[in-house]
């Protein structure tokens, strides 16, 4: 670890650490510059957990569902790539791609679960993490619509419905099939969009 309270993916589901921050301490580290601005990191339950770098697979997902959700979703609501949702006072996680409230008044400030409509994970390394704790604290703080993009697995699974610290409906979406979010039923994605190609179909 670089610094108490701040580790690796591998270790976040592995280690106590002694040293919390809340959401104001993490934005204070970074105006302070200790926090760099084009590293990957996200603050879950006070820890500052460091992201490993995005693959080509993983921008290619991330890049196709951005490019799907905007039109349909202009002046309906923001389609945010890789920005942070405030869940609590020490969670302050960052979905590849966010589904939020369009505000009328375009004020700037944090979005919280209750201006959330859908979270989307793209995962391959980061797998266990966004499926395990991460997706546990999205339920708990009651965002109502997650997506995990499986690229080991090529699927989609969708969670909605949570429940304490889980979901209670979860269904999984494969290639051939498609997916719309809960909030947005006539925005329909077909799977095979935005799972990058495998070799056979290049």
């Amino acid at each position: 670890m670089a610094a108490a309270g701040i580790i690796t993916l591998r270790e976040a589901d592995s280690l106590a650490v002694g040293r919390r921050f809340t959401v104001s301490e993490y934005y204070a580290l970074g105006e302070a510059g200790i926090l760099c601005e084009d590293e990957r990191i996200e603050l879950l339950d006070g820890e500052i957990i460091i992201m490993p770098p995005i693959g080509d697979n993983h921008e290619f997902s991330t890049d196709e569902l951005n490019m799907m959700f905007v039109p349909p979703l202009v002046g309906r609501a923001r389609v945010r790539v890789q920005g942070s949702v405030v869940l609590n006072d020490n969670s302050m996680p960052q979905p590849d791609l966010a589904i939020l409230a369009n505000r009328l008044n375009n004020r700037v400030a944090p979005y919280y679960p209750s201006e959330v409509y859908l979270l989307i994970e793209v995962a391959d390394s980061s797998l266990s993490y966004d499926r395990g704790r991460k997706l546990s604290r999205y339920a708990s703080s009651g965002v109502p619509e997650v997506w995990i993009v499986n690229l080991r697995s090529r699927e989609v699974v969708s969670y909605a419905d949570p429940e304490g610290s889980a979901y209670t409906t979860v269904r999984a979406f494969r290639p051939g099939e498609s997916i719309s979010p809960r909030a947005f039923p006539d925005v329909v994605l077909a799977v095979d969009a935005f799972l990058p190609p495998t070799d056979e179909g290049q």
